[in-house]
């Protein structure tokens, strides 16, 4: 997998607002939110989109929806908004899997 823009968050190569890190993901504001909350939730493992995923990441992908809950409970959210691009066309800019958290606001359906 090519380097990223999270790859370099990573390795604390640029800075970011880490509000959340363990063995396996790490969570950290969205420099261009979209919702008064917005953070998002990366593998530390490089995975470039969920279609890129197999058997052997099933508890990675697992344990990314947990620490996504856990962080919106650590962030005050009982409502909230998961997203996952997958490719381009799906509006996915950073080719490192993450998972988008939302909220603090209500949202409509269908989305985008």
């Amino acid at each position: 997998m090519a380097e990223t823009i999270f790859s370099k968050i990573i390795e604390r190569a640029i800075p970011a607002d880490i509000i959340y890190e363990d063995d396996l993901s790490l969570a950290f504001r969205d420099v261009n939110p979209q919702a008064p909350t917005h953070f998002l939730v990366i593998p530390k493992k490089p995975i470039e989109k969920l279609s890129d995923a197999n058997e052997e990441d099933q508890a990675l992908l697992g344990h990314l929806l947990l620490v996504a809950n856990k962080v919106a409970a650590q962030e005050g959210l009982s409502d909230f908004r998961l997203n996952v691009n997958n490719g381009a066309g799906a509006s996915q800019t950073v080719f490192h899997l993450h998972v988008h958290v939302l909220g603090g606001r209500p949202f409509s359906w269908p989305p985008g």
